[in-house]
């Protein structure tokens, strides 16, 4: 049986746990607000907002409903629209009628949601901010303008708001409807235990659901589920004797959230921008993203580049595996029936290393990469790369540790000609194709010109960029 507090109202089911969060509120409780859009976490129509405990903190996070299995809800608090009525519109509807953001109405609910959301982060008050909520959201009308005044609106509206005790002030100032202050307890109170952890191959294991639910949603459906996402031991940010340790279970979110990894990564904010949306990364996890095996995921090229470990645990024990050899062809993967990936980990970066990411995708935002690189690179003072890492994605069948390329570089300074040979290693171990996201040839130019991005990033553009360009 699934327990979870929707809106003002404690409710419970026996519907498949892979059932998706969006046919429940709407078919079977009638909850029309939310809607049903291109059900691929794209369009935000079905936008909800999920209140859980994060270091003992109730924290909410916008999630689209349609690529939610239901069991992920057990245990939390799951806002629609209708569980913010109240006599009068919230400041946040007001803003949306004053703007005239409204325009046809069927993505209106889902802004002001991902809005609310904004508004309930303790921290949040810049303009930025509120933007950024609405990252996963679409207007069809392209009124995005008369938005963007509503964010402006919003932003003002919260500038007294306190770091602590944020959803008491909220609800005195009519934000929220006065039921949100009795929410903590009463998820204290139903927070159900740490979820099954048994091991069997007989189960789907699924985190967070938003490629999954996408690509099988009626396997999902029908399927008996191993539900990891709530798993207290797979959602750690642990550094231990210079070793990063992610758990499998942490969110994107969460990652780019962590002072330890921010602290790793500077610029850690704008790599993950291009990752997806805010309410996809709400949801998305490590280990998901790594297990998904799509030759351009993000993540997975992220942490090629660190030259990760995996620790897998499965009805034989655990067992660690480099992430450089987890793949073994196209969505072929080095992992047994019922193993899954407990934790993954790497050295931490060097004050004196140099890290970068690179994406290429039709859009800057919110799109899969055409090609994606990243780059991890140790200098001596001489220029010699004492230590390099490089892997790509999007030129193979597999996301691509560049060994060969690796190889040839260490030892070497960073020259005109060793560029130049450079990119001729890495045209011989890659084998991209032909699709939608662009030609192999364009993949390879792509792939030439991110290598080429990362020298200029670390400050070493004057010695190749001559030989950038074709003559």
């Amino acid at each position: 049986m699934i327990r979870f507090l929707l809106n003002d109202s404690e409710v419970q089911t026996d519907l498949a746990a892979g059932s998706t969060l969006l046919d429940f509120v709407r078919y079977h409780k009638r909850l029309t607000g939310t809607k049903i859009g291109c059900r691929e976490g794209d369009c935000g129509a079905c936008t909800v907002l999920v209140g859980d405990f994060e270091d003992g903190r109730l924290t909410y996070r916008s999630a689209t409903s349609c690529l939610m299995p239901l069991g992920n809800a057990s245990g939390k608090h799951i806002v629609t629209v209708e569980g913010l009525n109240m006599n009068a519109l919230s400041p946040v509807q007001q803003a949306m009628v004053n703007a005239n953001g409204t325009q046809c109405g069927f993505c209106t609910l889902g802004f002001v949601l991902s809005f609310t959301g904004f508004v309930l982060h303790p921290q949040a008050r810049a303009y930025e901010e509120a933007i950024a909520s609405v990252d996963g959201n679409i207007c069809r009308c392209t009124g995005y303008k008369s938005i963007e005044r509503a964010a402006q609106i919003i932003t003002d509206a919260v500038q007294e708001k306190p770091a602590t005790g944020t959803t008491d002030w909220l609800v005195s100032n009519g934000f929220l409807p006065h039921y949100f202050s009795t929410i903590d307890e009463r998820l204290q109170a139903l927070k159900p235990a740490d979820p099954d952890t048994a091991m069997s191959t007989d189960t789907l294991t699924i985190g967070g659901g938003t490629d999954l639910v996408v690509q099988r949603p009626h396997a999902v459906k029908v399927s008996a589920l191993r539900l990891v996402s709530d798993q207290a031991e797979l959602r750690g940010i642990v550094l231990r004797d210079g070793r990063l340790h992610l758990g499998g279970a942490v969110t994107v979110s969460q990652l780019l959230e962590s002072p330890i990894v921010r602290k790793a990564f500077p610029h850690l904010p704008e790599y993950i921008k291009l990752v997806s949306s805010t309410p996809i990364r709400n949801m998305a996890t490590v280990g998901g993203n790594l297990v998904n095996a799509s030759p351009i995921g993000d993540l997975t090229i992220f942490l090629l580049a660190l030259d990760a470990e995996l620790t897998l645990s499965g009805p034989s024990g655990e067992r660690t595996v480099l992430l450089r050899n987890f793949y073994k062809g196209y969505k072929q993967l080095d992992k047994a029936p019922g193993e899954l990936v407990r934790s993954v980990s790497f050295k931490v970066p060097a004050e004196n290393d140099y890290y970068n990411f690179e994406k290429v995708s039709k859009r800057t935002w919110l799109d899969i990469a055409s090609v994606n690189s990243a780059c991890q690179m140790r200098l001596d003072p001489d220029g010699t790369i004492t230590s390099i890492h490089l892997s790509a994605g999007g030129v193979g069948p597999t996301p691509k540790y560049l060994a060969a390329t690796v190889a040839y570089l260490t030892g070497k300074r960073w020259e005109p000609e060793v560029f130049d040979e450079a990119l001729r290693v890495v045209n011989e171990e890659i084998s991209p194709i032909s699709d939608a996201r662009g030609t192999a040839e364009y993949k390879r130019l792509l792939l030439r010109q991110l290598l080429a991005a990362h020298l200029q990033r670390a400050g070493l553009a004057p010695l190749i960029l001559q030989n950038l360009l074709p003559a």
